[in-house]
């Protein structure tokens, strides 16, 4: 950093100016395209809009607005605000987005007013009648220091150095979630043999261990949670003791709740739901099925997810847990419903489990819980680096876009630095 204090030091000893985005870059918005537009126009050219999914790809088309170095952002919806680069690519946005092209490259580095829109956009974000917004005269206002192109040039190395390095720490989790997957599955394969099922039916080997194939019906009692209706009545939330109240949403993919959730559920409530102790295997079975925690606290559960509290068989909780998520990712592909997905207490009853020697459930478990803290455990393994990594970027982020001001008029100093987020 003190390379680029130096250059600061020496080019612009009075402070950094303060210039608007409609100052420094020609603004444009994106076009409106539906679904059937994109439908009839397939092809390779990618189409971005405000969703997050794929990359933010909304579809692809055969033929792009764009070719040159631009920024682009998102002017509609809760992602209102969020800024995207683009160089050496071909490609359209929506009416939902707006773009941004430099003016002057000689003045300003496009990189470098992305990076800084990365970190003030979002304050001119609006949410008037619940919908964020950010469109071109809010963003044509958005004020942004801009100091001499060498400066500019040098904190994008610094900042590019951080992305790139996150970006691979990013690809390598990737790379381990698909492994850690391919070995669950492995691990929690056994070959199913014909025959009759249940209790009756003989051991089977499966190369690796004696397993008994057996229905959840057979293995574990559940219950399905309950809440008192009508969902809107205001007296079934918070107040004096109020508990968790565990819903569909409050179901990670990490075999965990989670650590707050979004809804409390009264004392009076309390009465007429399910209360679940700290370490009952919990699944949901409507909307995003399949979801499989162990709950790390004492909570009350809605009536979309199943409780099994009693086990009819010795068998490792841990192990059932991970044997009842890879049934449910399978089964829940030809779940019912259109829209919103549901798994019966009757087909719940019927799934399938293997059911190998206590010492080798614990082995799998073992084993999958090592590869689990690899690509899921925030305080440990790849993702806490990439945590470390994003909050080191910020803090030199943060640390190289903050500039000294010139002294201009006391009025337009002040405005500046209460726009610019310094006061």
């Amino acid at each position: 950093m003190s390379g680029i204090d130096q250059l600061l030091r020496q080019l612009c000893p009075q402070g950094v100016e303060l210039r608007t985005v409609g100052d420094i870059c020609h603004i444009n918005r994106g076009r409106v395209m539906s679904k059937e537009y994109l439908r009839d126009n397939a092809g390779n050219y990618p189409v971005y809009s405000s969703q997050t999914a794929n990359g933010g790809v909304f579809g692809l088309i055969n033929s792009f607005d764009y070719d040159f170095e631009s920024i682009t952002w998102t002017t509609d919806g809760a992602n209102a605000g969020s800024v995207f680069y683009h160089i050496n690519e071909k490609y359209s946005i929506t009416n939902v987005c707006g773009l941004l092209k430099v003016k002057d490259n000689q003045l300003t580095s496009a990189k470098f007013v992305y990076y800084i829109l990365g970190t003030v956009a979002k304050r001119y974000v609006s949410s008037g009648m619940g919908n964020p917004k950010l469109m071109s005269n809010a963003m044509s206002k958005v004020v942004v220091p801009i100091p001499p192109l060498e400066v500019q040039r040098e904190i994008v190395k610094v900042l590019d150095t951080f992305t790139e390095l996150e970006a691979e720490l990013e690809a390598e989790l990737e790379a381990r979630q698909k492994q850690y997957q391919y070995y669950r599955d492995e691990l929690l394969s056994f070959d199913l043999p014909a025959g009759r099922q249940g209790e009756d039916r003989p051991a089977c080997r499966s190369g690796r261990e004696d397993v008994r194939w057996m229905t959840l019906g057979e293995v574990a009692g559940f219950r399905r949670g309950s809440f008192p209706q009508p969902y809107g009545n205001v007296e079934w939330y918070d107040g004096e003791q109020a508990m968790p109240f565990v819903q569909v949403v409050d179901v990670g993919e990490d075999m965990r709740l989670v650590e707050d959730t979004k809804r409390k559920i009264s004392k009076l409530a309390q009465l007429k739901s399910v209360f679940v102790p700290s370490g009952t295997v919990i699944v949901t079975l409507q909307g995003s099925i399949g979801r499989v925690a162990i709950t790390q606290y004492d909570s009350y559960v809605d009536r979309t997810l199943a409780i099994f509290d009693k086990y009819k068989i010795e068998l490792n909780k841990k192990y059932f847990a991970y044997q009842v998520q890879k049934k449910f990712g399978i089964e829940k592909e030809t779940a019912r419903g259109s829209t919103i997905k549901t798994i019966t207490k009757e087909e719940l009853t019927s799934f399938q489990i293997p059911i190998p020697s206590l010492d080798e459930q614990s082995r799998i478990v073992d084993v999958l819980d090592k590869l689990d803290a690899l690509v899921n455990d925030l305080s440990s393994g790849l993702p806490a680096e990439i945590k470390a990594r994003r909050q080191q970027y910020e803090h030199y982020r943060d640390r190289l876009l903050t500039f000294d001001l010139p002294a201009l008029s006391a009025d337009r100093q002040a405005a500046g630095r209460r726009r610019h987020g310094y006061e």
